[in-house]
């Protein structure tokens, strides 16, 4: 359990935004910056470097966007401790809005992105690592992904990037511990000079345990969220986490403290965890989208088809697709 080379990257903020459309107050954001660092997470995502051309700044909040005045407001006066890190989707997001490093006080840059935009994924890594930053490359909906083209996207990945790691991310929550056994080992079959991460989402219960499973495998880059907050059922919780990991470096107390003061009330206006909706979208490996709409029109009104005919729903649609 306890290996000097493991980095844990907290998600809250970027995870926790597709839930709000981002918009996480200064206060909020400041809270949990303070709260990883104390607790002696190594690497703290406060959003997304996305561009205003596929988001409205009159829809989505500040941390879709990162500008670095926003960065400074959430972490000014508190003690770097951690490497600070931004999100840029590949089909989203844009090269020249990443700043040089010694303009910045992001330390890196992680690429998400689906398999068939990994050309895009790549140019925006060497983008990043071109202009002094870290970069990595986090594969979305892997669970949907044809067995040669993730075989191409590795090797691509390994022969044209410098990145730091390599994410499996299971966008869908859909996977199961021998899955990630497979998924651990192609990665490292291909990626001989990366590092593997592992971003679970908690449809059917399983992220913290896919994330063990890594663990053993000996992937060293994890993601966590505070609570679980992520989209749909949420992720990894951090806390147990940091619990499994016995680091004598991880100071659980800031982290214990902030999800009593700062997490838990979030839930009043917007639910994340655990739901039938959420574990039948996991369970069929589709994505949350129907599901979200299921848990926020229950949450609204309680008008829904009930759990049967949902699941009889995307049931049908899943064959007919």
């Amino acid at each position: 359990m306890f290996r000097p080379q493991i980095k844990v990257c907290d998600c809250t903020i970027r995870d926790g935004g597709l839930m709000n459309n981002s918009k996480f107050t200064v206060e909020t954001v400041r809270s949990i910056y303070k709260a990883c660092s104390e607790a002696g997470v190594d690497i703290i995502e406060l959003g997304y470097r996305n561009s205003r051309d596929h988001f409205s700044p009159d829809k989505y909040g500040a941390w879709r966007f990162c500008d670095e005045d926003m960065l400074k407001k959430a972490t000014d006066g508190i003690p770097k401790t951690a490497k600070i890190a931004v999100m840029q989707d590949a089909h989203k997001a844009s090269g020249d809005d990443v700043l040089p490093k010694s303009e910045s006080i992001v330390d890196l840059i992680r690429v998400a992105t689906y398999v068939k935009d990994v050309d895009k994924a790549i140019a925006l890594a060497n983008n990043a690592t071109k202009k002094g930053y870290e970069a990595t490359i986090n594969i979305m909906a892997i669970s949907h992904v044809l067995e040669r083209d993730l075989d191409e996207a590795l090797q691509q990945i390994e022969a044209e990037t410098s990145i730091t790691a390599c994410y499996i991310v299971d966008s869908f929550g859909s996977l199961y511990s021998e899955d990630i056994d497979y998924l651990v080992h192609k990665f490292q079959r291909y990626l001989r000079t990366k590092e593997i991460g592992i971003h679970c989402h908690n449809q059917m219960q399983l992220g913290f345990a896919n994330t063990i499973e890594a663990i053993i495998k000996n992937v060293n880059y994890l993601d966590g969220t505070l609570y679980g907050l992520g989209r749909a059922a949420g992720n990894c919780p951090m806390e147990l986490l940091m619990g499994f990991l016995k680091n004598p470096k991880f100071n659980i107390l800031p982290i214990l403290d902030v999800i009593e003061s700062t997490i838990l009330p979030l839930r009043k206006d917007m639910e994340w965890g655990y739901n039938v909706p959420y574990m039948i979208s996991g369970m069929l490996n589709t994505h949350p989208i129907d599901a979200m709409k299921y848990v926020d029109a229950q949450r609204d009104n309680g008008k829904v088809e009930g759990f049967v005919k949902f699941y009889e729903r995307m049931r049908a649609e899943e064959i007919s697709t």
